[in-house]
């Protein structure tokens, strides 16, 4: 079974990471990380509300959101005892939808600041896939200078970019495209948007 980290960090665009999580728990183990700003901002744009008095009543309400066939647990933003602060945590990869600008930059300069920009870091030393998506625009040159750095460490930098080759019917269509490149980024198996040609 695979396992995977899948962070929501402080962006407009939650709604594409919650329906990466929703994929990826159908067939793997996740382990969630959502920043503090994140929470309003996901009640705000998706009308979930994630919030609660503790780990176990957010990890419950996340649960329940993303039904997991296999194992899902939630690590607050600052909590660096949780597993995936260590590389001796085996994981298939991580992704960070979306990935804001400050996350970002701190993924660049190997600033941990947060169990986010660490989970990052140890992704990144131990050489295990870890694929951002990007929610600015436009973006400055440092927000660029800093994605071509972590480019050429091999992290996949792919922002929120519809297409409409598939003629989608509604935003949930949209939606299911971009989510179904960034797990097309990682390699994970999905049936969530038509291809092209097909």
């Amino acid at each position: 079974m695979k396992r995977f980290v899948l962070a929501i960090s402080g962006a407009t665009g939650p709604i594409i990471g919650l329906r990466v999580l929703r994929e990826l728990a159908r067939t793997a183990e996740v382990h969630v990380l959502i920043s503090r700003q994140s929470f309003s901002i996901i009640r705000d744009e998706t009308g979930f509300d994630f919030s609660g008095e503790s780990e176990d009543e957010i990890q419950e309400k996340i649960r329940a959101y993303a039904e997991p066939r296999f194992g899902l647990q939630y690590h607050a933003e600052h909590h660096f005892e949780a597993p995936v602060a260590s590389g001796s945590f085996r994981t298939d990869g991580m992704f960070v939808v979306p990935c804001s600008m400050k996350t970002l930059a701190g993924i660049a300069g190997g600033y941990s600041n947060s169990l986010i920009e660490r989970a990052a870091d140890v992704t990144i030393k131990e050489g295990r896939p870890l694929v951002l998506s990007p929610r600015e625009m436009p973006f400055s040159p440092i927000h660029l200078e800093n994605m071509l750095k972590l480019a050429r460490l091999g992290v996949k930098i792919a922002p929120p970019v519809i297409g409409f080759y598939h003629k989608p019917a509604g935003m949930d269509e949209l939606i299911d495209f971009i989510a179904g490149k960034l797990l097309d980024a990682m390699g994970v198996e999905h049936e969530i948007y038509r291809r092209w040609g097909t």
